[in-house]
């Protein structure tokens, strides 16, 4: 049986960025929008917030862009602070990359294993190591957003194992994937979990 386990955000991620004036490192998300206008030119900014200081900083979003090149229904977003929107735009890649900044998913997602769903399979509380298992786990991993999270640490949380644990069963055979498990993945994948 296949089982399927979900990562989601439980809220919008930390900015890693330096502060100029406070030497912080990370910056909150404000939700808002800054468009200016100049003439028929459009700048457009996400707000953020130092979180050892306060201070605001600005994410650039887009540079001298022409307004009939601007969807409409994407300008009523932004100036309605969407925070939606907010979210498509902090995990654009070509926004991290023209800022140089990078995000902090740590305590901003949550793994759904659908536990309180699925009968025990005997692995444990989720998928742990009972004596009623039988045969193979297989599960899928789907992301919900680009969260960048380590194979073995979901799996750890997963089936309510140690990392250690995880790691000797990789190395073991006993979790297969074909992904690479040992780095960071922020897109869907397949393990089998064998007894």
């Amino acid at each position: 049986m296949l089982t399927t386990w979900v990562v989601a955000p439980t809220c919008l991620p930390l900015v890693r960025r330096r502060c100029h004036a406070c030497a912080s490192e990370r910056f909150r998300p404000s939700g808002k929008f800054r468009v200016n206008a100049h003439h028929k030119l459009l700048d457009v900014w996400l707000l953020v917030l130092c979180t050892g200081c306060g201070e605001t900083a600005k994410l650039t979003l887009m540079e001298r862009m022409n307004v009939r090149s601007v969807r409409p229904g994407l300008l009523d977003r932004l100036h309605a602070n969407d925070l939606a929107l907010t979210a498509e735009f902090l995990q654009d890649p070509v926004v991290s990359h023209r800022n140089r900044v990078a995000l902090d998913w740590d305590s901003a997602w949550r793994l759904d294993t659908g536990a309180a769903d699925h009968p025990d399979h005997g692995w444990g509380p989720s998928c742990g190591s009972g004596a009623g298992g039988q045969g193979a786990l297989d599960v899928s991993v789907r992301f919900a957003a680009r969260i960048p999270v380590r194979p073995v640490r979901l799996i750890a949380e997963g089936c309510d194992l140690p990392r250690a644990e995880v790691e000797r069963l990789i190395a073991r055979g006993r979790i297969v994937s074909a992904v690479r498990l040992g780095g960071k993945l922020s897109g869907d994948f397949t393990f089998t979990l064998k007894r």
